[in-house]
C-alpha cells in the first residue's frame, strides 16, 4: 500500500478485475456463422431490469458450477447438466437465466465462458471486493481461508480484526491480525466495503454500529444476534444453529412418519399388505361352490 501525506496507508477500495475476452456465441444459419442476438444482449453492460431476489440467491450456485466447468475444460453445458450441478430443476434454471438475457442455443446449450461473464457481471464477481473479517476465532479463521475469497470469487480479504491478545499481531494468510480498538482506522486504511462479523453475539451490535460509522455498506452476520442497521446497509445473516434446527425438524418428521408406519403395520398384523388396516367387505366375499354364505347348501 502506498503511503499518503501524513503516513496513513491509502485505501485501496474495490478493484475492477480484467474483463474476460469473451466472444458472444455464434450459431450456424444456412451455413453462415451469425451472432445470436438474444444471447449477446447486454454483453457490454449489466441487464438494467431488476432481477428477483430469489433468482439473485441462486446465481452464485450457477457461477460456482460454471467455474468448475471452466476449470475442467468444459466449453458448453446443457441446461439439464447445469441445473443438476447447481441443485435446481431445468425449468427454474432457464427462467433464472432469462432474466440475464441468456437463453442458450437449442441443441447445444450454454457457452460456459460467456455465461460465467454474464452472471459474474450481474452479481459483482467482476469486481475484487475488499472484505474485513471481525472475529478471528475458529469460524473467522475458516472464513478467511475459504476459497471463495479469491480473485475468481470476487472477494479479497484485506483485514482481520480481533481483541484476543494471543491473536492480535499474528499473521494469517499474509495478513496481520489488528486490534478491535483500531477497527475504524483499519477499515479506512484498507478501503473495505464488506464486513464479516464472526464475534460473540453479545458484542455483535456494537461492532455493527462501528462498522457502519466508518463507512462499511454491506455486512455478513455470522452471529445468532439479529442486528439493526440503517436501511442503506445491505445485511445478510447466517445462523448456523438455526440451519441445524431446520435440519432437525426434517429429521423429526421422518422419524415420526416411520413410527406411524411401524405402528400401522403392527395393527395390520402379519400377512397384510399396505399401510391401512384392511377389512374384508362381506358383500364382495364369494362363498365356496355349493354352499351359501350362511353355511347351508344351495
Amino acid at each position: 500500500m502506498a503511503p499518503v501525506e501524513g503516513g496513513t496507508p491509502a485505501a485501496q477500495g474495490p478493484a475492477e478485475l480484467p474483463v474476460p475476452n469473451v466472444t458472444p456465441p455464434v450459431e450456424q444459419i444456412d451455413g453462415v456463422e451469425q451472432i445470436d442476438p438474444v444471447r449477446a444482449v447486454g454483453a457490454a453492460a449489466p441487464v438494467s431490469k431488476g432481477i428477483p431476489s430469489a433468482t439473485v440467491a441462486r446465481l452464485p450456485g450457477y457461477l460456482r458450477a460454471l467455474n468448475h466447468c471452466s476449470e475442467t475444460g468444459v466449453s458448453t453445458i446443457s441446461s439439464g447438466d447445469l441445473a443438476e450441478a447447481a441443485g435446481v430443476n431445468s425449468a427454474q434454471l432457464r427462467k433464472d437465466l432469462s432474466h440475464l438475457g441468456s437463453y442458450g442455443t437449442r441443441g447445444v446449450g450454454y457457452d460456459v465462458e460467456f455465461l460465467r461473464f454474464q452472471i459474474g457481471r450481474e452479481i459483482g464477481a467482476a469486481t475484487d471486493w475488499p472484505v474485513v473479517i471481525v472475529g478471528v476465532g475458529n469460524l473467522g479463521t475458516a472464513l478467511a481461508k475459504n476459497s471463495d475469497f479469491s480473485g475468481r470469487g470476487g472477494f479479497r480479504v484485506v483485514a482481520l480484526v480481533d481483541v484476543k491478545p494471543d491473536l492480535v499481531g499474528r499473521e494469517l494468510d499474509g495478513l496481520v491480525v489488528t486490534h478491535q480498538r483500531d477497527l475504524t482506522a483499519t477499515v479506512r486504511a484498507t478501503g473495505a466495503v464488506i464486513a464479516v462479523i464472526a464475534t460473540p453475539p453479545e458484542v455483535a451490535q456494537e461492532i455493527c454500529d462501528e462498522l457502519v460509522a466508518c463507512g462499511i455498506t454491506s455486512i455478513l452476520n455470522f452471529t445468532a444476534t439479529v442486528l439493526s442497521a440503517p436501511d442503506r446497509i445491505a445485511m445478510r445473516r447466517v445462523d448456523l444453529g438455526q440451519e441445524l434446527q431446520i435440519l432437525a425438524y426434517h429429521e423429526q418428521r421422518k422419524q415420526d412418519a416411520q413410527r406411524k408406519q411401524d405402528a400401522q403395520r403392527a395393527l395390520d398384523g402379519p400377512g397384510t399388505r399396505g399401510h391401512d388396516n384392511h377389512q374384508l367387505d362381506p358383500v364382495r366375499v364369494r362363498a365356496p361352490r355349493g354352499r351359501t354364505p350362511a353355511g347351508g347348501t344351495r
